[in-house]
């Protein structure tokens, strides 16, 4: 068998030159989860809590199918690649996939077992506000204390107090004068934040906080004198909305939820930068990035405070006098604004080709063009490309045909190159990719006989790590020290 460019011209008119019927995007679906009924956190003036009753009434508005769902009693069901979410009265549940916005608030991290369903609502595909790792992040205080950190943000000055006998070491770490704040390391709306007026007041409430409860996580942090923090939305790559929140007479706290008066706030293009980083800090999609200013917002940062993974909604409303639920719903409208969680994976991984067999693959982030899959040899006839591969002959209709001038794929040909492209269905980490486009050419000179594009990582929404191999997949093939068996990347 001899490599071939007969009739390859008649077998033009195929898939990738065939006119295709422009398609609008497929309406998306609401999930908020929350809490409903009489549970420890449940609202106690209505069904729902207010950001939850807001995005219902939104989606009713614009006709966007919106399931709230009672994180204590739901659960989570996958029957033949269908995920359904279901509420413990609720036996029909409702289908979460791909185009599924999973709006996830507060009351989900209370509890291990509700954080298992936000992970399980991930594996759907669904876009996740926000996922499990921000939730996690946000939660703990010090973990988002030292994300910050490590992303170079101006914080108070920090020090954990895991037990008793810490708090003279968190002290002397703080190098500042009293007053302090001490902070449990979960908490929101203000709770579980005392204001610290001297040693003999840390140590009895540090004293008592303890004798409550042996294993309490607890944080002390610089105060710093204000009349006013601010608050400020963020939404992936943009700020929404900001506000500013009046420090409550007699106290140090600013939250809305707590009575503090709100308006809005104009940031200066450094405060805007910093509460992005903030956001970005802790892998959020929408965020509330807390801040006090600095003496000089325009060329000093401000002392970020924390970043809220599940933001509420009434006091920002309140002080811009907009529709913050509106205007999240309509940035989802846009599919280019879906974005499910990332799943790592190394940079060869191992993947089945049905039909085929299996293969090691190299993920190669810098591959923009068609992944290509190694043959020994291939010709065309008519619309079938037929290629071998240690010995064995397949059979596959031909897409197209793909012409490289000189230079590019660093061939060193003086003239045009025209490899077959076809569509091969991949098998990778339990799913399968249909008709995933690849040229077939013989790349017996490269160690790797299948190469991943851009194209299917976007698909497949793989996060490569490289400093790692075979992280969702086996090391079949690959020696002790880490170098590959001969045949390692032939397919098997």
């Amino acid at each position: 068998m001899t490599n071939s460019f007969s009739m390859v011209r008649k077998a033009r008119g195929t898939l990738a030159e065939q006119k295709k019927e422009s398609k609008k995007p497929k309406p998306y679906k609401v999930v908020v989860v929350s809490e409903t009924g009489k549970g420890p956190y449940a609202p106690k003036n209505h069904k729902y809590f207010r950001t939850a009753r807001r995005v219902l009434e939104e989606c009713e508005k614009q006709k966007i199918e919106c399931y709230i769902v009672s994180i204590d009693g739901a659960y989570f069901k996958s029957i033949e690649n269908v995920h359904r979410v279901y509420n413990k009265d609720d036996p029909k549940g409702f289908v979460v996939d791909t185009n599924t916005i999973v709006i996830v608030r507060g009351p989900a991290m209370m509890k291990l077992s509700w954080l298992a369903l936000i992970s399980q609502l991930e594996r759907t595909g669904a876009t996740m506000v926000n996922s499990r790792d921000t939730i996690a992040v946000c939660s703990d205080k010090y973990r988002a204390a030292i994300r910050l950190e490590r992303d170079g943000l101006t914080q108070p000055k920090t020090a954990l107090i895991p037990n008793q006998e810490s708090v003279k070491q968190a002290v002397e770490n703080l190098d500042v004068d009293f007053p302090l704040v001490l902070k449990t390391l979960e908490g929101s709306k203000g709770v579980g934040v005392v204001f610290i007026e001297s040693e003999r007041s840390l140590d009895a409430v540090v004293q008592l906080l303890f004798k409550q409860d042996p294993d309490a996580d607890l944080l002390l942090q610089q105060y710093i004198k204000t009349n006013f923090d601010v608050r400020v939305i963020v939404l992936n790559d943009t700020v929404i909305a900001a506000m500013s929140r009046e420090v409550l007479e007699g106290d140090f706290r600013s939250n809305f939820s707590q009575g503090a008066k709100v308006k809005e706030y104009k940031l200066t293009a450094l405060e805007i930068e910093q509460s992005l980083l903030a956001a970005k800090a802790v892998s959020g999609v929408w965020t509330a990035v807390d801040f006090i200013p600095s003496q000089k917002p325009e060329k000093e940062p401000p002392y970020i405070l924390e970043v809220n993974h599940s933001p509420g909604t009434e006091g920002i409303e309140t002080a811009t006098g907009r529709n913050i639920i509106k205007e999240l719903l309509d940035y989802f409208q846009n599919p280019k604004n879906r974005h499910p969680v990332a799943l790592e994976v190394g940079r060869f991984e191992r993947l089945e080709i049905l039909g085929v067999g299996q293969i090691v693959a190299n993920f190669d982030t810098g591959n923009s063009a068609r992944a290509i899959m190694h043959c020994d040899e291939w010709e065309v006839k008519g619309k079938t490309v037929i290629w071998k591969n240690n010995g064995k002959t397949f059979k596959h209709d031909l897409v197209e045909m793909r012409k490289y001038e000189q230079g590019k794929w660093s061939w060193s040909s003086k003239t045009p190159i025209e490899r077959p492209s076809i569509h091969l269905d991949i098998d990778f980490n339990g799913r399968v990719y249909k008709d995933v486009q690849f040229i077939v050419d013989d790349r017996g000179h490269k160690t790797t006989k299948c190469l991943m594009n851009q194209r299917f990582m976007r698909r497949a929404n793989v996060m490569v790590n490289p400093a790692k191999t075979f992280v969702v997949s086996t090391k079949h093939g690959v020696e002790p020290d880490g170098t590959f068996k001969k045949g390692a990347f032939d397919l098997f």
